[in-house]
């Protein structure tokens, strides 16, 4: 069997998989897996990454041809690499991928694309795990899943069976022109839900949007984008989401330079909104009667980061402009004041529904006791209740801003530096084992 526990296997990501013994196994070439690689490089753990498809895959071919992301460039990156951009734009899907090729180049990071891990079991008679890939047998000491929380579309099972209309998920949406000719049902108006429905309507086809419970942080407030406000009133730091407040979608956008998503200047564009939707009866569909007050609580979250906003710069007597039409909004649309409840898709000219109703976690594979009943990992900032079991890249890991780019960057170094710790511990030897080997 081949080892590879010495630091040069870092430039050996090209040999056969089969029968490698490593000392970390990361699974995944994301941003948290890339993240995770330079963390253990820099502490000279012996590491091998390994991806089912290409680097950052999710960025190239999981998402709509338009997306870009929704941090600006100075603030969604790894430290040490900078886009090739102007800072305060939003860099283009295609541009982030290619951004994780060239960090991982940086530092050689050893990463295997191609390969599948298709199941992870501990070792019952010596340490460590066994790890079955698409290409061979691996066996490593620890494992890091670093796949991240967006693996499985989630479509409700309210979703009709018997509706004549074309269904996807907004995983599967790439561009307008992909949709049958006829109006569109986008459901959930998170930053998917609020950017394909806006792609649509300006493309020429007529949208209605389901609105459920939401935040809406302005997307730039006195010459600061959002991403600076939610760092400087230490937001981005919150260890814990609010009560009631652990599912609620976001709503921001970069698309088009970046704005402030506005559902009612929606409506006056030409969307409809409607409320969240309950359910479906052949081609009749039911909202709930929700559409107002999930509005105006959108409304007070934006107001509030507003406030704290301008109290923050009183406070520290800044020279920031002054912004008052920020607070002015768009009267109630009727869509809003007489919202529609039901919808017959088959009149109205409804001939595709978009589901833009989040995701779902993946570790079918992962084959060990860190998780709880319901299936969800249990870990204290990464660190798995299953011993050499780590994970990284999920929702509110250590902080709010655990799923954005420099926030991943951030939890992974906590756990290469727990990894790190674990290997001292176990490289000691005691004063008979020092004599005798002197």
């Amino acid at each position: 069997m081949t080892d590879l526990n010495q630091p040069a296997f870092q430039k050996c990501a090209d040999r056969p998989v089969e029968n490698i013994e490593i000392d970390t196994l990361v699974v995944g070439a994301g941003q948290a897996g890339v993240a995770m690689s330079e963390h253990l490089s820099k502490l000279g753990v012996p590491h091998l990454v390994l991806e089912r498809n290409r680097i950052a895959e999710a960025w190239r071919t999981g998402r709509w041809d338009s997306l870009v992301a929704n941090g600006p460039a100075w603030h969604d990156r790894f430290p040490g690499l900078e886009f090739d951009l102007d800072p305060d734009a939003f860099a283009p899907k295609e541009q982030v991928a290619d951004y994780f090729e060239a960090y991982a180049k940086q530092f050689d990071a050893p990463i295997r694309t191609g390969v599948e891990v298709k199941s992870v079991v501990r070792n019952t008679d010596r340490p460590g795990f066994t790890i079955e890939t698409s290409e061979g047998v691996i066996q490593a000491n620890r494992v890091v899943a670093a796949t991240g929380p967006f693996q499985r579309p989630i479509i409700p099972p309210i979703a009709p069976t018997n509706a004549k209309v074309t269904q996807i998920h907004s995983a599967q949406y790439r561009n307008p022109q992909q949709l049958p000719e006829g109006g569109v049902l986008v459901v959930g108006a998170g930053s998917s839900g609020v950017q394909i429905a806006d792609e649509l309507q300006r493309a020429g086809k007529q949208v209605y949007l389901s609105v459920g419970p939401h935040d809406r942080p302005p997307r730039a407030y006195r010459n600061r984008d959002f991403c600076w406000w939610l760092g400087v009133l230490g937001l981005w730091d919150a260890e814990a989401a609010q009560p009631g407040k652990e599912h609620v979608t976001i709503a921001v956008s970069g698309a088009r330079g970046g704005h402030t998503v506005d559902f009612r200047g929606l409506a006056h564009q030409g969307v409809t909104l409607v409320g969240l939707t309950k359910s479906f009866d052949g081609d009749l569909v039911a909202f709930q009667q929700d559409l107002a007050d999930n509005i105006a609580r959108g409304d007070e979250n934006y107001l509030s980061l507003l406030d704290a906003a301008d109290a923050y710069i009183a406070r520290n007597g800044l020279d920031l402009p002054e912004e008052p039409e920020a607070r002015v909004t768009y009267p109630d649309p009727e869509c809003v004041s007489n919202p529609i409840l039901e919808l017959d898709l088959a009149k109205a000219g409804v001939t595709s529904i978009i589901w833009a109703t989040g995701y779902a976690v993946d570790y079918s594979w992962l084959k060990v006791n860190a998780f709880d009943a319901k299936g969800k990992p249990q870990h204290q900032r990464g660190v798995s209740s299953e011993p050499g079991i780590y994970f990284v890249g999920l929702p509110w890991l250590s902080r709010r801003g655990s799923t954005f780019i420099w926030g991943v960057w951030h939890d992974a170094k906590h756990i290469a530096d727990h990894i790190a710790t674990q290997r001292k511990y176990l490289a000691y030897r005691d004063p008979s084992q020092r004599q005798a080997e002197d």
